[in-house]
């Protein structure tokens, strides 16, 4: 094989990048990984894998490794609707996979994983700036490095460069955008006060369209987000924000005493939480895999779970055929179907808990009573994965019409 040929080349070193890397590399595969960061540096991004995405994680050979190095076990899930709890979940005891969930700080994960594939035998190159992917019957990736641009080869290139993903472009797909969605502004927080560092929380006030969620790391570190309508006035940007932040986020119902003694220490930023996914990722031997295949409205937590699905369902396939091209095909089939379950559940929820109106408010004065009766009535999709059922009796029980 020429040194400018492999098995595999992920361009991104993130979550699923160096998931794949780690997954294949440890089957025999050659794989290069193109990162282009040098250091890992804190952004707004997600920190939990909910139960289904530690299941994936189980599977794929990496839970105990994050778990020692950086992870945070998280037993419950509090969903308050205005300043009353309407549940307190225990993941363990009420999910499909009956574990907790996994907090971090996403850039000691990054570089957890990226290490473990190194260590399977995956090749590195950081500071790796990758110029164009073409498809093809041998698809090529040029990449510049030093200074130096070179053009490398492989059987399948992974497209892990993220929600605004070039190498997707380069490589001719379309993504489409979803018609909802909120905008997500977010910072990691120090002395937080009152929560429990073993719950993640939920905290909407569905007359604004507006949210909180807290979701508590190791040494006292909180990554907090304020959820909000793109109709808002404001935009948060910077640490002269976090006063109105902390402000919007009291606005959501969180409890006001907790802000008292906070500090941010890191940027505190927002961005556009608007789904958008490519239909059937995969093309003349170039996968897409994680936010450039789907990028799911971090509102909800999914992000970080259908990515490490993606590896997971891409790694069995190129291990069940021998012939790719038929394994990319069956992989992007499964995506199209897991994602649009995960999609489904975020519109029936911006319906009940987000839209503003009053058709909006009607549907809640339906559905609220009964779903305080029975939070049962409520899919548990996004902690339990995409198989739960999801048909039409479901989706009526949900909205209170039975």
């Amino acid at each position: 094989m020429a040194n400018s040929t492999y098995d595999i080349i992920t361009v991104g070193g993130g979550l699923g990048g160096s998931s794949l890397a780690k997954a294949m590399a440890a089957q025999g595969a050659r794989v290069l990984v193109l990162e282009r960061e040098r250091q890992f540096r804190d952004r707004v991004r997600g920190e939990v894998i909910w139960p289904w995405g530690v299941a994936e994680l189980k599977e794929l050979g990496s839970y105990d490794l994050l778990r020692a190095a950086c992870g945070h076990d998280i037993r419950w899930f509090d969903t308050h609707l205005g300043p009353a709890r309407a549940d307190h979940n225990d993941l363990v005891h009420d999910t499909v996979p009956q574990v907790p969930a996994l907090n971090f700080y996403h850039p000691e994960m990054q570089e957890v994983l990226l290490q473990a594939a190194s260590d399977a035998g995956a090749e590195i190159r950081r500071g790796a700036w990758v110029c164009d992917v073409k498809p093809g019957v041998t698809p090529m990736v040029t990449v510049e490095q030093d200074g130096h641009v070179e053009e490398l080869h492989a059987r399948l290139i992974v497209c892990a460069d993220g929600k605004a993903s070039m190498a997707r472009k380069w490589a001719g797909f379309e993504p489409q955008r979803d018609t909802i969605g909120l905008m997500v502004a977010g910072v990691l927080l120090e002395g937080l006060q009152g929560s429990q560092t073993d719950t993640n929380y939920w905290i909407i006030n569905p007359q604004l369209g507006q949210a909180a969620f807290l979701a508590p790391q190791r040494d006292g570190h909180t990554r907090a987000y304020l959820l909000h309508s793109k109709t808002a006035e404001f935009r948060l940007q910077g640490e002269q924000a976090l006063p109105r932040f902390t402000a919007e986020m009291i606005k959501s119902c969180a409890p006001a005493e907790w802000f008292t003694g906070i500090k941010a220490i890191g940027p505190l930023a927002t961005f556009d939480g608007t789904d958008t996914w490519v239909k059937h990722p995969y093309k003349e031997g170039v996968v897409l895999i994680g936010d450039a295949a789907a990028c799911s409205d971090p509102s909800y937590g999914q992000g970080m779970c259908l990515t490490l699905r993606d590896v997971r369902v891409l790694r069995d396939q190129l291990l069940k055929y021998n012939n790719w091209d038929d394994a990319s095909h069956a992989y992007a089939e499964a995506h199209d179907h897991y994602y649009g379950a995960i999609n489904t559940v975020i519109h029936w929820f911006w319906d009940l808990f987000y839209e503003i109106g009053p058709e909006a408010e009607a549907r809640r004065a339906k559905a609220f009573p009964s779903l305080a009766q029975d939070v049962t009535r409520v899919p548990n999709v996004l902690m339990s994965g995409p198989e739960v059922p999801l048909d039409e009796t479901v989706r009526r029980r949900f909205f209170g019409e039975e």
